[in-house]
């Protein structure tokens, strides 16, 4: 019971005659993350070593003032909170005992296409290295649709998704040949996990996956984990690996994320135009989204861009994981800390294993509007949506679902866990605590989404 107002803090218990709610997705996830000790053990560097952001020069920023030295190169954005510096973000990555490498399509193929073999063994030599120096590696690869078209004789991608799914289906068999015979020569073994969207919204495929790893992490396997392209459709996918590999870099508890593609750097501009600049080092990820102008969407081999990179880097920062982007011929290189790329610094401590999946892998049924003043005690912070706040509900969604909590304006304020079926809510709907208590029942006078079900955007 939480304190002064007598609400349940779950939504999978409620009621005085023992009404079963559906247990929300992650709780399970919460409770049972410690015990996944082969891939849950944090790298060296810790929040007790781990400074406020330090730019290199002797004037403090304030918050939200832009970061630009010219002798490290370093441009970023001061968030005001406290994350790491560039030197403890880049020593986090070397001393990483779990990590997560994502690689594009354009960085394992040549520009007809066909896979580049010799591209792949370099990979997987960097990869093997680090695996047999100890860590735990999980490989997230494009590059079944890219690998495919060419032996079925497409002079170039195709674009409608029932030949992108043959593709990927003759592409994932020839891509894992290659890995397993590259890996070998190393002797590391490696097996495939193939994910879709939905796979990683629902809690028991979520946790299933999840265990998979772990017990492959342990046997000293390498996952190599890509979007089941040949089932994914485009109403549920992700769409690219960059936003894949981060929710894999949260299931597996890593201690770091390597992002590989075509480009060495993120820069202020497009490369190519005059007084772009590299960027090394991104203290706050989130504040310079806004601020950094990204070019193009992606090579025409890939799916993804500069900004699903971003995203992705974004996801893992708020989660604790510190990240790097580079081009895949800097794999070893990143992985030894070396100052490559760009370094993305995370937060200082890591969500719970619930709400990180309640924020990036759950997938909203419905959507709560709140009122004015409920919309307000959202968005200061561990506040429970109850259904006087509430002025309509859309949406079919079970309790437990996932389900966007928006203001009056149609703005994305939270997600959340619900705590009641869609077609319970309207008759709640306005109704204060007494009012739902006399009116409804005991059981129905809980908020509509718990405190500690609910996860800002």
């Amino acid at each position: 019971m939480t304190g002064g107002d007598g609400l349940v803090g779950q939504a999978g218990q409620l009621g005085d005659e023992g009404r079963l709610r559906k247990e929300s997705a992650a709780d399970e996830s919460a409770e049972s993350a410690a015990g996944d000790s082969a891939v849950g053990v944090k790298s060296a560097v810790g929040a007790e070593s781990a400074a406020d952001v330090t730019d290199g020069s002797e004037t403090e920023p304030a918050a939200g003032e832009s970061v630009v030295d010219e002798s490290s190169a370093v441009v970023g954005v001061r968030s005001g909170i406290g994350t790491w510096t560039a030197q403890e973000t880049r020593r986090a990555i070397a001393a990483a005992q779990t990590i997560v490498v994502k690689v594009g399509s354009s960085s394992l193929t040549q520009p007809s296409g066909h896979l580049d073999v010799g591209k792949l063994e370099a990979l997987a030599g960097a990869l093997a290295n680090a695996r047999l120096a100890g860590a735990n590696v999980v490989l997230v690869s494009s590059g079944a649709i890219a690998a495919g078209f060419g032996p079925l004789g497409f002079a170039s991608r195709p674009t409608d998704v029932a030949t992108q799914q043959a593709c990927a289906s003759v592409g994932q068999g020839l891509l894992m040949a290659q890995y397993e015979t590259a890996f070998g020569r190393y002797g590391v073994r490696v097996g495939q996990l193939l994910i879709t969207a939905g796979d990683t919204m629902q809690p028991q495929q979520y946790r299933s996956a999840r265990r998979t790893m772990a017990t492959m992490l342990e046997l000293g396997v390498v996952p190599i984990v890509n979007e089941n392209d040949a089932l994914a459709s485009n109403e549920i996918r992700f769409g690219d690996n960059d936003r894949l590999s981060a929710l894999i870099a949260n299931m597996v508890c890593a201690d770091a994320l390597v992002l590989l593609t075509d480009v060495d750097a993120l820069y202020t501009a497009p490369p190519k135009e005059p007084g772009s600049r590299r960027i090394s080092f991104v203290p706050n990820v989130t504040a310079m989204i806004e601020e950094i102008r990204v070019g193009g969407t992606g090579s025409g081999v890939g799916t993804g861009g500069m900004v699903t990179k971003l995203e992705a880097a974004r996801m893992a920062a708020v989660s604790g994981i510190p990240a790097v982007m580079t081009c895949a011929s800097n794999a070893g290189p990143a992985l030894m800390g070396d100052s490559v790329g760009t370094a993305f610094a995370p937060v200082k401590q890591r969500g719970s294993a619930k709400r990180l999946w309640i924020k990036f892998a759950s997938h909203p049924q419905g959507t709560l509007v709140a009122d004015a003043g409920a919309a307000a005690a959202v968005r200061a912070g561990r506040a429970s949506l109850l259904a006087a706040g509430v002025l309509e509900t859309r949406g079919d969604f079970a309790a437990g679902d996932a389900v966007w909590i928006d203001d009056e304006a149609g703005n994305h304020l939270a997600r959340g866990l619900v705590a009641y079926d869609s077609e319970e809510v309207p008759d709640m709907l306005g109704r204060n605590t007494a009012q739902l208590r006399r009116l409804l029942g005991d059981e129905y006078a809980h908020p509509l989404v718990h405190r500690d079900n609910l996860v800002l955007v």
